[in-house]
């Protein structure tokens, strides 16, 4: 009998404190900022931290607080940079070119299997953990969950990571369009690019 009335006596302090938290999750919600959220859905989420800050997130909020520029993410190119003026009403400014270059074509980072002496460098540099291997072994990239980055390149000490055009698919093939008029189409041996 006194261990089923402890029991209730338990269950009730727990329940009371869970409506306590409940109400309080509530009455003292912080919001966050829409525009940060706004800003932070139009980035790449590549997390790639070539904009100078630690991934998508960190630079909404500075680019949200007037604290950066909206031309800091070479993976966005221009897409971005127009998508982000639109939002925050302001000219659209060229790509700094001092954060990167912006790759028409999407990389995928490749090791080479023979080379990697599995040194786990480059699992440690990548934001989105698109490598899996572990120590003294080979590694490999998860090409669907690489950014292309190329946070990787950089700590490898044999130089066994490559970046790669991704090999494109169905899904992101584009049919080139036709030539405006007055316009010549190309020659069967000119080469059309892949990626418009």
């Amino acid at each position: 009998m006194i261990i089923l009335i402890a029991v209730l006596v338990l269950g009730f302090i727990a329940g009371s404190f869970g409506l306590l938290l409940g109400y309080a999750a509530i009455r003292y919600r912080v919001e966050g900022n829409p525009l940060v959220d706004q800003i932070d859905a139009l980035l790449p989420q590549t997390q790639c931290g070539q904009c100078g800050y630690a991934g998508c997130r960190p630079y909404a909020e500075a680019i949200a607080n007037g604290e950066a520029p909206i031309n800091q993410c070479p993976p966005g190119g221009e897409q971005v940079i127009v998508a982000l003026a639109d939002l925050l009403g302001v000219e659209p400014e060229p790509l700094n070119e001092e954060h990167g270059e912006h790759k028409a074509v999407p990389m995928v980072a490749v090791i080479d299997e023979q080379t990697c002496i599995g040194c786990t460098l480059c699992i440690q540099a990548c934001p989105v953990d698109a490598i899996l291997g572990a120590a003294k072994h080979m590694h490999t990239v998860i090409a669907d969950e690489c950014t292309g980055c190329e946070l990787c390149i950089p700590p490898c000490p044999v130089d066994c990571i490559t970046m790669e055009p991704l090999p494109q698919t169905l899904d992101d093939w584009k049919w080139e369009p036709p030539p405006l008029p007055g316009e010549a189409y190309p020659e069967e041996d000119d080469e059309v690019p892949a990626h418009a």
